[in-house]
């Protein structure tokens, strides 16, 4: 009887140890399919990844191209998610009261460790307004507004608007002079809002005989301020917009905006 080549035995033990757990319940709960090699696993591959599901079955060669795109869309949703962590971190340290939003912002950048952090939200913040302008502007001009995008484009409206009050809200919190008269003269301006400022137009016009149901006590200012003046109230109400309602707003809209970006057929072509 002739000789075989010999049997590595540490080999058989390694593929052993690989099918059993690939076979286990728990490698099976994850994934549902096997290793892609063959037509059907690359498939399922695919369709159970929810990244690359992500992406339009078919994609415009302009789609890829950075000159057509800038990027903008991409830069703005890694901008959002760096404000997100840089966030959550200065909550561990920022107290939003009157006695001590002002120290707790210099400590941050003086004293806590990481205090770069509270400089990379702010500097993050405000290139975040910029690539969201820009993006818009790109969209505009390429036409993509028309349908079927429509819809989109105004969520994208929304994302825009939701993403300067992001903005406007964080102002207050460092509780500066700056701050103040900052917010002082932009919740001016609130009282001009259309039907709910008291000096807006329409707001005369909701009114129960000679009782206006939108008046100074109860207009778009007061219950930005939570009072009529910038106060304790109006600090405590700006940080959980700034750092709870608008951000869980904004990180709905930016998964239907994506949603709608495949549902559409993904990036529209040039005019």
């Amino acid at each position: 009887m002739a000789d075989g080549p010999p049997i590595n035995t540490s080999e058989v033990k390694k593929k052993d140890l690989v099918t059993y757990v690939r076979e286990s319940q728990i490698w099976n709960s994850i994934f549902r399919h096997g290793p892609p090699n063959n037509d059907r696993n690359r498939a399922l591959a695919v369709i159970t990844n929810v990244f690359l599901h992500l992406h339009p079955v078919r994609v415009r060669k302009s789609g890829l191209r950075l000159k057509y795109t800038w990027c903008m869309g991409g830069v703005t949703f890694f901008l959002f998610i760096v404000e997100t962590i840089t966030g959550l971190l200065l909550m561990f340290y920022y107290r939003p009261t009157v006695e001590y939003a002002y120290a707790d912002i210099w400590d941050l950048r003086e004293q806590v460790p990481l205090g770069v952090m509270r400089e990379l939200h702010r500097w993050g913040a405000h290139a975040m307004v910029i690539a969201v302008w820009l993006h818009m502007f790109r969209v505009f001009m390429t036409g993509s507004y028309k349908p079927p995008r429509e819809f989109n484009w105004n969520v994208g409206v929304i994302l825009l608007v939701l993403t300067l009050m992001l903005s406007f809200t964080g102002y207050l919190l460092p509780w500066d002079q700056l701050a103040m008269w900052a917010i002082t003269v932009g919740s001016n301006m609130a009282r001009a809002t259309p039907f709910l400022g008291y000096e807006g137009p329409g707001a005369a016009l909701l009114s129960l005989g000679d009782v206006r149901l939108v008046n100074v006590g109860s207009d778009a200012r007061f219950g930005l301020l939570a009072g009529r003046f910038v106060g304790a109230g109006a600090l405590l109400r700006f940080y959980v917009l700034h750092c709870v309602a608008l951000p869980l707003v904004v990180a709905t809209l930016i998964a239907i905006h994506f949603w709608r970006v495949r549902k559409d057929g993904g990036i529209s072509g040039p005019l």
